[in-house]
């Protein structure tokens, strides 16, 4: 499927960024918009300092950073090439391309490669590339044009970024964003957590549409919340809807409101979500869920600022920001012809990427300690901490349900604890847990026996990575995404370690 980013999403991006000082937050928007408009695996964005002619390169996937190491051939050759010359660049097999040493880039997990030089007042500042991991002709001419356009648009915002503020400077201290937003219920400390708080703290200062990415029980409403709280529009109403818990007869009616005598039932005249959140913020979860037909009329409202109630003959206008969250990848649902590509690029604005909690296993105790204060007290509990074992099970422990799992866990200790205990513990654990912690036991039990560190270590790298293949369904990529590392550094774990997938019985 050829892709493109529209007018009008180049317009609204370009409104964005002219609301950004923060460089990271404005390399991510533009390295987020790349990969989705060009259908590309990664982005890569190479800087160049216009006073020190230094680079800054990041790569990007999902609109999350990734590791680099494996990249940077790329960045010093292709990126090196399209600044040198001062033009495009297009590949359908870069490990054939002869402009490049046999060999060059044989180690490296890409095949079709594209990219356009950022030029500014006649100045090269840089290079937008796009990687595809895809077999060769993955890439078109016209997605180059494409590429061209989004880089016509977005390079004044990059060169302006470079004098606003020094590289990588944070908005805010990483202690002060961790504190501000706990206010909100946002608790964590990992690297990809704060990642995620300063995405926020960015998606504050402007009134853009957001589009909330990640798994069911990450959190997705918090972050829309503490948006909302942070924003100019605090003051105005928060209004939530899940898009697919609602039958889709009373879905227009619920976002957009009804006259009296519109329907069976309809006694009187309803003001519909969209107008009891003018001036504030709606949050509209589950979008994906949203039927075809009812993506056509949210389309022409979004566009129009304006509604009709069912059975009404007057226009109502409105001023929401509109903030869409989705736990399926809504250009996968765009490309199976699932959801309408110009919807998608009404709400692919303000992409955030939310973190499962396999993403930051640091953050499992904190979390933990934050539910275990939050629901003993209305349980008349005294327990205020946990038993070391039971720590080291929750960190072992794979949630799938994410943050939201690891709440009710927690809930349901503390509701089977005795009233005169201090500490949470396995004591009381659930019957259908006890299986789950005896293999947490066994296998940790099994670490302790007098071995080599090495082997020992191995074992448990093991483990960890066969048990992270398991709830993946064996999906490598998934996989490393998880664990925060290479899908090629996976592969190289499981020839390395032995790990072969069961045979099906």
């Amino acid at each position: 499927m050829e892709r493109s980013l529209a007018f009008p999403a180049l317009i609204e991006l370009a409104r964005d960024l002219g609301q950004q000082a923060d460089f990271r937050e404005i390399l991510r928007l533009v390295a987020h918009h790349a990969v989705q408009s060009s259908g590309a695996d990664l982005a890569l964005i190479l800087m160049l300092n216009p006073q020190t002619r230094e680079t800054v390169r990041t790569v990007f996937r999902d609109g999350t950073p990734i590791e680099q190491k494996e990249y940077r051939i790329i960045h010093i050759h292709v990126g090196g090439w399209i600044v040198n010359n001062g033009t495009r660049f297009l590949s359908q097999d870069l490990r054939r391309d002869r402009r490049f040493a046999a060999g060059l880039f044989d180690a490296v997990p890409v095949r079709s490669v594209a990219g356009v030089p950022l030029i500014s007042e006649g100045l090269i500042i840089g290079a937008l590339i796009v990687l595809y991991k895809t077999p060769p002709s993955a890439v078109s001419p016209e997605m180059v044009d494409s590429l061209e356009n989004l880089a016509a648009v977005v390079t004044p915002f990059l060169r302006n970024a470079q004098h606003i503020k020094p590289f990588f400077e944070a908005a805010l201290p990483e202690g002060s964003i961790l504190l501000k937003y706990r206010t909100t219920g946002l608790f964590g400390r990992s690297p990809r957590f704060v990642e995620l708080l300063r995405a926020i703290e960015a998606a504050t200062r402007t009134d853009a549409r957001v589009l909330l990415i990640g798994k069911t029980g990450t959190g997705k409403e918090l972050v829309a919340r503490a948006i909302h709280h942070f924003s100019a529009r605090a003051g105005g109403p928060f209004l939530a809807v899940d898009c697919g818990a609602l039958a889709p007869t009373l879905l227009e009616s619920e976002l957009f409101g009804h006259a009296r005598g519109a329907f069976t039932g309809a006694h009187v005249e309803r003001q519909g979500l969209f107008l009891q959140a003018n001036g504030g913020t709606m949050f509209m979860d589950e979008i994906n869920n949203l039927p075809l037909e009812m993506q056509a009329k949210l389309l022409r409202v979004l566009e129009e600022q304006e509604l009709r109630p069912v059975g009404s003959d007057r226009m109502a206008s409105f001023d929401v920001r509109v903030i869409a969250s989705s736990s399926v990848p809504l250009k996968q649902l765009v490309d199976d012809r699932r959801f309408r590509e110009d919807l998608f690029y009404r709400l692919h604005v303000y992409p955030i990427y939310v973190p499962d909690l396999g993403e930051r296993p640091e953050d499992i105790a904190i979390l933990a300690h934050h539910f275990l204060a939050q629901h003993a007290a209305p349980q008349s509990k005294t327990v205020a901490a946990f038993q070391e074992e039971l720590v080291d099970f929750m960190r072992w422990r794979s949630w799938e349900g994410n943050v939201r799992e690891l709440e009710n866990f927690v809930l349901r200790l503390v509701a089977l604890t005795p009233e005169s205990a201090s500490v949470l513990s396995t004591e009381y654990f659930p019957d259908d847990l006890k299986a789950e912690l005896h293999e947490f036991r066994e296998q940790r039990s099994r670490l302790r026996v007098s071995k080599p560190l090495k082997e020992q270590v191995n074992e448990f790298e093991a483990q960890t990575v066969r048990k992270t293949l398991e709830a993946c369904g064996w999906n490598q990529s998934e996989a490393a995404r998880q664990l925060g590392t290479s899908e090629k550094n996976i592969r190289y774990k499981i020839e390395k370690l032995n790990i072969a997938r069961p045979t099906p019985e």
